[in-house]
């Protein structure tokens, strides 16, 4: 039988002194900076995040008729499954006159889609519909719309993603509009706007 291994206790890194030759210029100088005590009295500076000025607290004074509402890909298929007339629907929901958006990342994802979604892409050149020019690169229509949401605050976003509807959630004085029991409904809409809440 051969000698059983131990554990050592208390074993140390060694660390290299910054008088040692291997040093460079450059590293003996970062150890220095770190070893100078932050000053208490001194004042400090922190980055506080700019608020828009259409808010009033989460009540947003930009938004009213005619709604703009920026229309995602799956809310245009899932209109489409209830047999929903987009226009109309919206009109329905919110009382007053609608004009879906459709930006030009939303509609490469429908025609990405094939022909199977043929009459989402019909439905999207409708020309009741607002065409959005996008200028930045790449077609991803969920950070497109978000970004959109985020520079202007005049807009509703229709959407049945969820995902998407937790990243808009946390950016204040944007309504979300949804499809449930074959109707649209619409969250976060201040109370003077709009059709009643089921």
């Amino acid at each position: 039988m051969g000698k059983q291994k131990t554990k050592k206790f208390a074993v140390m890194k060694r660390m290299i002194s910054l008088k040692d030759s291997r040093l460079k210029e450059k590293d003996r100088a970062k150890g220095k900076e770190k070893r100078k005590k932050k000053d208490p009295s001194a004042l400090k500076q922190r980055e506080v995040t700019k608020y828009p000025s259409c808010l009033f607290f989460q009540y947003n004074t930009q938004l009213g008729p005619p709604y703009h509402i920026l229309v995602d890909t799956n809310f245009i298929n899932f209109s489409i499954k209830a047999k929903l007339d987009i226009v109309q629907s919206m009109m329905d929901c919110l009382y007053a006159k609608c004009i879906p958006c459709i930006t030009d990342c939303v509609m490469a994802e429908i025609e990405k889609l094939g022909m199977k979604y043929r009459v989402a892409l019909r439905i999207a050149k409708d020309p009741r519909f607002e065409r959005l020019p996008c200028t930045h690169k790449g077609t991803y229509a969920d950070d497109c719309l978000v970004q959109r949401v985020t520079q202007h605050k005049c807009y509703i976003l229709a959407t049945v993603d969820r995902d998407l509807k937790r990243r808009i959630r946390k950016i204040p004085g944007v309504p979300i509009m949804y499809i449930s029991n074959h109707r649209y409904n619409i969250e976060r809409m201040p109370d003077d706007y709009g059709a009643p809440r089921f």
